[in-house]
């Protein structure tokens, strides 16, 4: 494998599409071709879940302490290699050199988490009403896993479900994006350069087809996805006929909660990062503010001027803290999104559409757009912008502020901010979501589980959950002949 130029990993080597195609890689700064990749159709998902069956078979018996190792050592070759997959991460998908580290290191720290994590699985000898009975259940792999990765956080998000998966015993047969395939065919390149087993890891970038083949397999055993909602609906149909398991992170609609003794600098800064971080194509990014209408004038004052402070630019420049869209279908959304919420009575203080100068007019540039007075009703209150723009909304005292945050069909995240933590807490409390961030504007825990509520999907990634997900009991119920010392 070149770092620029990757195939498909099958059976513990990097071959050609057995079609033949292969796709270009775009660095969406620039829209010049960065690498190409080979490009899988449902034959070579075949060929490579026909593997996997194989191998998994002695992976899955193998030591916890075996698979350890191989973690681990995996770990320590992509710590080694970051800048040069930093380098490919930024290229490929557009985030700041900077981002692109610290995801690619937050990977290797699930890997860490999880090479330890498999060695604490333990069984039970359950209690039985009979004394010539013995129940014994254990915890075995699920067998061959489908994971489908985004191309927002294409190394992150590969490690959440990779790690675990193998932790646990499986083989897993990867669909990278066909948008940002090279720095992840980096990451498995470490994972079979520290001894783990032919066959026991695919990786397979691919379109529509492969991915369809994928979650339709009768060699997988369970599929896991990082997607949109319709995606996901579109993974529980064709994994239907086969029963798998799923495990599905899709959508979400974050909603910001000011409070009226929120700390309006410190809220404000929140408010920008979470909007405005990976040009804002994070599922966990602030869609919506809902802010008091006491300090509400000066809350958009502070966002608006941390917002003014992004610098936009390639990812590979000093100093630039916010890249391009990775994507054209982001830029039509941001800017629909705008439109129907200006068309609605709102008001843009700060950006509202692409950005020029000479050195963004070939990129997919979109200024961080700041958007005050939304109505409930504008498209940015209740569809997903996945974009960098956010929606402010001002609520009075007499509104339940909960109401208007559980107003969503999305349950992914949401944020309060408030100097009465009882407050705050009550608030939290009464929200629909997975995962509730209080003065923080993060709800992402390597200990702690990550998965959403409604439309935002369901299973959890992360945390002893994150393992427990790919695994499945067995009862073993056992008759003693004699019970006789």
């Amino acid at each position: 494998m070149s770092t620029r130029d990757r195939g498909l990993l099958v059976g513990g080597s990097w071959r050609p599409a057995l079609d033949g195609a292969r796709t270009e890689v775009r660095d969406p700064a620039t829209g010049e071709v960065v690498g190409h990749s080979a490009l899988a159709s449902a034959a070579d998902v075949d060929a490579a879940v026909d593997v996997a069956r194989r191998a998994v078979r002695t992976w899955g018996r193998a030591a916890a302490g075996e698979r350890e190792a191989v973690l681990r050592k995996a770990a320590d070759l992509v710590t080694e290699r970051v800048d040069d997959i930093a380098e490919v991460l930024t290229r490929e998908q557009g985030k700041p050199l900077a981002d692109s580290r610290k995801e690619i290191l937050f990977g290797v720290e699930v890997l860490r988490y999880y090479a330890a994590e498999g060695l604490r699985v333990a069984g039970a000898l359950r209690p039985s009403a009979r004394a010539d009975i013995r129940s014994i259940v254990e915890w075995l792999p699920v067998g061959v896993v489908g994971a489908i990765v985004p191309w927002n956080y294409p190394v992150d998000l590969y490690c959440w479900k990779v790690a675990p998966a193998l932790a646990a015993g499986n083989a897993v047969v990867v669909k990278p994006p066909v948008e940002s395939p090279l720095a992840s065919g980096m990451v498995s390149q470490c994972l079979h350069d520290a001894g783990l087993p032919d066959g026991v890891l695919a990786d397979l970038p691919g379109g529509l087809e492969a991915g369809e083949r994928l979650t339709s397999a009768p060699g997988v055993d369970m599929v896991t996805a990082t997607a949109s909602t319709r995606t996901g609906q579109a993974i529980m149909r064709s994994a239907a006929a086969t029963m798998k398991r799923l495990s599905l992170e899709l959508g979400g609609h974050s909603p910001f909660v000011v409070l009226d003794d929120a700390d309006v600098p410190e809220a404000a800064a929140a408010a920008a990062r979470r909007s405005f971080s990976n040009t804002g194509q994070i599922c966990i990014a602030v869609n919506r503010v809902l802010v008091a209408e006491a300090l509400a004038d000066d809350f958009v004052d502070a966002l608006a001027e941390e917002t003014r402070r992004i610098r936009l630019g390639h990812g590979t420049e000093a100093g630039v803290t916010c890249g391009p869209a990775t994507t054209d279908g982001v830029l039509e959304v941001a800017a629909a999104h705008i439109a129907d919420a200006v068309d609605r009575g709102a008001s843009v203080v700060t950006g509202g559409g692409r950005a020029d100068g000479p050195d963004l007019r070939h990129g997919r540039f979109f200024q961080p757009t700041v958007l005050d007075h939304v109505p409930l009703s504008a498209r940015a209150m209740h569809e997903e912008t996945f974009g960098p723009v956010v929606a402010v909304h001002r609520y009075g005292p007499g509104e339940s502020v909960a109401d208007l945050a559980n107003a969503s069909s999305y349950g992914l995240a949401a944020y309060v901010f408030g100097r009465d933590l009882d407050r705050a807490w009550a608030v939290a409390e009464q929200l629909e979501v997975g995962g509730v961030g209080v003065n923080v504007n993060d709800v992402t825990e390597l200990q702690a589980p990550f998965g959403g509520w409604k439309l935002s999907g369901f299973g959890r990634e992360l945390g002893p959950e994150g393992l427990h997900a790919f695994m499945q009991q067995r009862h073993i119920r056992l008759r003693r002949r004699s019970t006789a010392a």
